[in-house]
């Protein structure tokens, strides 16, 4: 059974940093494509970054270099670092598992 849990989301100033975690559970990262979705209140989920089998990622574009997301292979995790973050980053970030495990979710908060 899959199992995906995020932890360390929080409530940061704007500008601020937050690292999540996505520890997992009855699969190998190491050969899983993963990758971190956000959802904001009445809107719909949607891609931030995603870091596959052989360590190559991809960003959405509001992402504009501020995010880095990586894997720990020997923990199973992979991390999302979010550097200068913006009210509008503010929203519940998703560990997902290619191509249909999640997580339960942890929430952002980014106050102005």
């Amino acid at each position: 059974q899959v199992q995906l849990v995020e932890s360390g989301g929080g409530l940061v100033q704007a500008g601020g940093s937050l690292k999540l975690s996505c520890r997992a559970s009855g699969i190998s990262i190491r050969v899983s494509t993963m990758g971190w979705y956000r959802q904001a209140p009445g809107k719909q989920r949607e891609l931030v970054a995603t870091i596959d089998w052989n360590g190559g990622t991809n960003y959405a574009d509001f992402v504009e270099g501020r995010f880095t997301v990586s894997r720990d292979n020997a923990r199973n995790t992979i991390y999302l670092q979010m550097n200068s973050l913006k009210p509008e980053d503010t929203a519940v970030y998703y560990c997902r598992r290619s191509p249909d495990s999640w997580g339960q979710g942890t929430q952002v908060i980014v106050s102005a």
